[in-house]
Order: structure tokens, then sequence, then C-alpha cells
């Protein structure tokens, strides 16, 4: 009986191989945020999927569910599989304003593609009272200080329509009675809060504010 050949599109070992790589890595996920309790937070992303890529979070300290999108760093690792697999002890923040360090693991498949992406987001604002014993614990690498690397929160369309709401009404209208220039001004905040990275946003944005995408993209410049 003749086997199907490792080239042949119908073959599903591959698949296979890398669901077992993800679930070997929701075990460790959930490994690990069951030794830091209630201080690291724990996120599986599964690359396969960006617009649903959580698919673990032990100690859920940012507010995201399973379910939601990927990070920007998980879309930029689905976009270059030569991203670096391990961005370690950055300075990150979870959306009350908690200081955090952060480090990013991504798993590659035997094709050289990734997968997932094992993060671990440690609250260090609980840390301070012992800031002198544990300043090393605490310390972001040098060459990631100061640089957004990406935000801990769920990057969908239901947060980016809520952003776009509350600015109309901080200005007593609604999104498409904004002018051109507070729309101008909107668009260039969400560009720099990342919501450009998520797929399909610039459309969202300009069906929110009633202009064409390409006017969106004239904005943010």
């Amino acid at each position: 009986m003749a086997h199907p050949s490792q080239d042949d599109p119908t073959d599903e070992h591959p698949v296979q191989e890398d669901e077992h790589l993800v679930r070997e890595a929701e075990r460790i996920a959930v490994a690990i945020g069951r030794m830091f309790p209630g201080l690291c937070e724990v996120v599986l992303h599964d690359l396969r999927r960006p617009d649903s890529a959580i698919r673990v979070i032990e100690n859920n300290l940012s507010g995201r569910r399973v379910g939601d999108s990927a990070t920007e760093l998980g879309l930029r690792r689905i976009a270059d599989p030569d991203y670096p697999s391990v961005i370690q002890n950055y300075s990150n923040r979870f959306p009350d304003g908690r200081p955090a360090k952060s480090t990013s693991i991504g798993i590659k498949n035997a094709d050289g593609r990734y997968v997932a992406a094992l993060c671990l987001n440690l609250d260090v604002s609980t840390l301070s009272p012992l800031a002198i014993t544990l300043a090393n614990l605490v310390a972001t690498d040098a060459e990631h200080r100061g640089e957004v690397l990406e935000t801990l929160r769920d990057r969908t369309g239901r947060e980016l329509r809520s952003a776009i709401d509350s600015f109309a009404a901080e200005r007593s209208s609604t999104p498409r009675g904004l002018n051109r220039d507070q729309k101008r001004e909107l668009v260039r905040r969400l560009h720099r809060e990342g919501f450009f990275e998520t797929r399909s946003s610039a459309q969202l944005i300009a069906d929110r504010l009633g202009v064409s995408r390409a006017t969106v993209y004239n904005y943010t410049k």
C-alpha cells in the first residue's frame, strides 16, 4: 500500500504535528502560570489563527480573553519567519497602567514557520517595596527600553469601535459628525496606539467615520 509523500497536500501529518506543538505549549503555559499565581500573566497565542489567537491565559492581568486576537508581536512573527524567536525582559504596561516586564517566545514548526508564541507578563508594580533587593528582577533590557513593542490588550473590532466612540463623545459628537481635523487627530492616535496592526482595521475606521479607506491612510501621514 502506497503512503502519501511528505509533499502530498492531502497529507495531514504536518497539521497534526503543529497541533501537537501547540498542545504541548498549552501544558507549559498552565504550569508556569500556576507557579506564579497573581503575579505573572502567561498567554499562549495560536499564530495559525491570528484573529482568535489567544488559546490559554493564566493569571489574567490584562483583561483579555481566550479567543482574542494576536498582539503586534504575533502578527510580526506571522509575516516574517526570521523575526526573533525570543524577545526577553522588555518593558510593557497593562491596560490599567501597571508596569510589566515581558518575555515573548516564538514556537516554530519543522518547516520554520511560527505556529505559536508563549508570552509572560510580570506585574512588577507589586515588587516596588522590594525594589532595592529585586532591582535585577524588575530591570528591562536597555535595547528595548522606551520602545513600545506591543500593547497587552485585545485588538479586535470591539476595542477599536470603543476607542473611536469615546474620542467622539469627548467632543460631544458622533464619529461621523467629527470635523476633518478631529478625524485626522483620531486616526493618528489610533495609528500610534497600534490599532493598524489588526487586519481590516483601516476599513472599520473608514466605515465608522464615514470616509474612504484611502482617506484613513492619508490621515496617518
